[in-house]
């Protein structure tokens, strides 16, 4: 029955992640676009550029997050209602005082940012309150919605979260499109923007104390229980490093917000990718969490083989288009941009690379976090972030924004043999060489797809004839991995379709 409800909850979770996914995709593609076309590549750079380092401010609360959802796992699967308080109370005692720690930095950038940053768009007030109006954006997160959604997080209702978002994400984009076509100062516009954020606020303000009515935010804060904040810290970190070092670097060594732009529309592509990654991960470290904590290794090992069979079928099918597919939608999106070049294989091609070495340790990190070993993976996490950042900021000075992407590459490939052999010695007990065999059959299945497509020449030219390549790819590549599964994955591949059974028999 524990299961089941932990299936039931996975199928939420995963459906309403993919709708918020699909309309953060859109807008992902839609944001940009209105950038460049009523602002120009200059303010889009200087925008994701100023929107990196506030991320990384995030970095005050490094490792709080993960630390109290592991501490929650416990406690929620014996409803401890008192334990469960005390780790509450700590957490907001925490994020309040980030959040003073977060709203000093954003102040300081605000005043030291604009003099760094060459641009004749806009005056160097308009930069520093433009720092100031994307920061009250990650102020907001600190205090009101971060102790929300741990909570959620812990007790595997993600969904909650996802629906949340999606109010806000629309509603976010609704504002930006109609008055950049008014015409608005970017200041003014980003500014009027702030306030979707607090809708997002209001609603899981109101789920949580309807659902969790014997929450108590004066429990006397249960501080040890958040002892692997630090240890926490080191994984926030790399998140932070792999996602946001190449935008800080090219601001940086190159001084150039074209290039920075040019990085954020290749970005915003692989993001996409990762968002529909998302989908079939989101809340499952919670879901591993629990069957750690009741200590079920077997249904462990089974669970853990056939997410990983399938997880690795899904990033084959899905890098596998963006591979055949990447660059003649950057050539569509960016037509008629004229003020730098967006038309760069090679940088398409890494992306692509960097993309799929990121997340081939997926399955192995997530978990690291379900079963709170922040502090025994410090080392090597440290180890990661420096090959990405020192390889970055000696590269990009030679081979601009490639410098930075091959940094990252690097990095990837360190990490992925690292929890190769993590992950198993410490959590699954699974042999390594089936995991290393998976990787094999990935890299077979990604060729197969990529040349089988050299030999195929079409014209794509708008937004109609690329989507019909993009299905015609994906039904080739969900052959090419379907028979891979049937020929050296029976037993997972049975596995799921019997957990998918499942759902549809708790959906009736």
């Amino acid at each position: 029955m524990q299961g089941m409800n932990r299936t039931k909850k996975f199928f939420y979770n995963s459906l309403t992640t993919a709708i918020y996914q699909m309309f953060l995709m859109l807008a992902g593609f839609i944001t940009p676009q209105v950038m460049l076309r009523f602002y120009g590549s200059e303010i889009n750079g200087l925008v994701s550029s100023i929107n990196q380092f506030i991320i990384y401010f995030n970095l005050v609360e490094a490792g709080l997050s993960g630390a109290a959802i592991y501490a929650l796992y416990k406690p929620l699967a014996d409803n401890d209602y008192q334990a469960v308080n005390g780790v509450i109370s700590a957490a907001k005692k925490f994020y309040i005082q980030a959040g003073y720690f977060f709203i000093s930095l954003t102040l300081g950038l605000a005043l030291i940012y604009p003099l760094f940053v060459k641009t004749h768009t806009v005056s160097t007030l308009d930069i520093g309150l433009l720092v100031l109006i994307l920061g009250v954006n990650g102020a907001l997160e600190f205090f009101t919605l971060s102790k929300y959604r741990v909570l959620l997080t812990a007790d595997q209702r993600t969904y909650v979260i996802s629906l949340a978002s999606l109010v806000y994400i629309i509603v976010n984009t609704a504002i930006i499109v109609i008055f950049a076509k008014l015409g608005t100062g970017i200041v003014l516009l980003r500014f009027i923007a702030l306030l979707s954020i607090f809708l997002r606020s209001i609603i899981l303000m109101t789920y949580v104390k309807v659902k969790y009515r014997y929450l108590d935010y004066k429990e006397k804060p249960n501080i040890g229980a958040l002892n692997k904040r630090w240890d926490a810290f080191y994984l926030q970190i790399l998140g932070a490093i792999q996602n946001g070092a190449p935008i800080v670097i090219i601001t940086l060594m190159l001084n150039d917000l074209k290039q920075v732009s040019v990085y954020t529309v290749f970005n915003m592509v692989l993001g996409g990718i990762g968002g529909i990654l998302s989908i079939f991960v989101s809340g499952l470290a919670a879901s591993f969490g629990d069957v750690i904590a009741r200590n079920e290794q077997s249904t462990l090992q089974k669970v853990y083989c056939e997410f990983e069979f399938s997880y690795y079928s899904l990033i084959t099918i899905i890098y596998a288009i963006t591979f055949v597919t990447i660059m003649p939608f950057v050539r569509i999106y960016t037509a008629g941009i004229t003020d730098v070049s967006y038309d760069l294989p090679l940088i398409g091609f890494l992306f692509v690379l960097n993309g799929i070495l990121y997340n081939l340790k997926t399955p192995q990190g997530m978990l690291v976090t379900a079963a709170g070993l922040f502090k025994e993976t410090k080392l090597q996490t440290t180890i990661q972030g420096l090959i990405a950042v020192v390889g970055g900021i000696a590269l990009t000075p030679f081979l601009g924004i490639a410098g930075v992407l091959v940094g990252s590459i690097l990095s990837n490939i360190y990490r992925d043999i690292d929890l190769l052999f993590f992950t198993p010695h410490h959590i699954t007990k699974l042999p390594v060489r089936n995991t290393v065999f998976r990787w094999f059959r990935m890299i077979i299945c990604l060729l197969v797809v990529g040349i089988s497509a050299k030999f195929i020449q079409v014209k794509l030219d708008n937004y109609l004839s690329w989507m019909f390549y993009v299905i015609g790819s994906g039904i080739y590549a969900l052959i090419v991995v379907t028979l891979n599964g049937i020929i050296f994955d029976k037993a997972d591949l049975k596995g799921i379709f019997q957990r998918m059974i499942s759902i549809l028999g708790v959906g009736r």
